[in-house]
């Protein structure tokens, strides 16, 4: 898949934030914008990461969440499945750009794009995306 904009709602959306004192505010679509492409780091630390795969199915949404008090990297940014478990991390190398993002308030989650097994390691790549309005 090339990187690029996805128009996620063509129709009109409105939304009702409280920096514009309860008003509504209309917007012709909101952007999900492809970021990178990654596998997630550290499945092999899960124990029961051979419990969870059978649930991970193509193009489930990923949450991410920041860890800046994580111990091995301020950087970190976990990753969850739709049951809400861990399982595992961006990979250090490339997780600089989206804390920064996250931590200034943008939205990035992602979407599985494939999953095997190699050996002992479920290796899963993913799809990030930054939403935007």
């Amino acid at each position: 898949m090339t990187q690029g904009i996805v128009k996620s709602n063509p129709d009109f959306v409105n939304i009702l934030t409280a920096d514009f004192k309860g008003k509504g505010l209309t917007f012709p679509f909101i952007t999900e914008i492809q970021l990178m492409e990654c596998y997630v780091a550290g499945t092999t630390f899960r124990e029961d990461i051979d419990k969870i795969e059978p649930d991970l199915q193509k193009d489930d949404l990923l949450v991410f969440k920041r860890e800046p008090d994580n111990k091995y990297d301020s950087l970190a940014i976990a990753i969850y499945d739709k049951g809400e478990r861990r399982i595992g991390y961006i990979p250090k190398r490339k997780n600089e750009i989206l804390a920064h993002l996250m931590d200034a308030g943008k939205i990035v989650f992602g979407k599985i794009e494939s999953k095997n097994w190699q050996n002992n390691w479920l290796k899963i790549n993913i799809q990030v995306y930054m939403r935007d309005m």
